[in-house]
């Protein structure tokens, strides 16, 4: 059965890096991102999924005609003090033609409280992610990368954030399916 968060994935993958790289890593707005995340929606074609593991989905799709690989899950638990909350779900993605690779993008279903962070806690590692809108994300590759590692290695993963109205979230995820998984976004994606 396919996951319902593959849909809005879809849609939002390209945008998502974009705000990623631009609004961290070379420091241009918010607004240019969110501008680009309309423009590349259009612009991207269906998505193939190639493999289902345990909690994990993986796909391919293309943007401009280069392929990007992607995986995802949903939290198989939510805790928090709200009514209503969207969509929650944790994707990695990889861009062989922009030599990008495990690029961690979480979406809380609301908006984050300005300026805060988000906690992710593996076993006994933890990692902060900046938030922007309702995603967050690692400031760079380098903890996309340990994240990743972590991620190999646990069994489950806790992710904690404040939404704009102050509501304290906790989204427990599996991670089984998560290493058959990632290695099938980087068998398909030759990294």
């Amino acid at each position: 059965m396919l996951k319902t968060w593959q849909g809005t994935a879809q849609q939002s993958i390209y945008g998502l890096m974009t705000i990623h790289q631009k609004t961290h890593r070379s420091g241009c707005t918010i607004l240019l991102a969110s501008l680009l995340i309309a423009a590349a929606a259009a612009e991207t074609s269906a998505k193939a999924l190639i493999t289902s593991n345990g909690d994990w989905e993986a796909y391919t799709t293309f943007e401009n005609k280069r392929l990007v690989c992607y995986m995802g899950a949903e939290p198989q638990k939510t805790q928090g003090k709200y009514t209503k909350r969207g969509q929650t779900f944790l994707l990695i993605t990889h861009r062989p033609s922009e030599k990008s690779k495990n690029v961690i993008s979480l979406r809380a279903g609301y908006t984050y409280k300005k300026s805060s962070e988000v906690k992710m806690i593996i076993g006994k590692e933890r990692f902060e992610l900046f938030t922007n809108g309702q995603w967050a994300f690692a400031a760079d590759a380098g903890t996309d990368n340990k994240l990743v590692k972590s991620m190999i290695r646990g069994a489950e993963l806790i992710v904690r954030g404040v939404s704009s109205r102050g509501t304290r979230t906790t989204d427990t995820y599996s991670l089984k399916g998560f290493t058959a998984a990632y290695k099938a976004i980087g068998k398909a994606c030759k990294i």
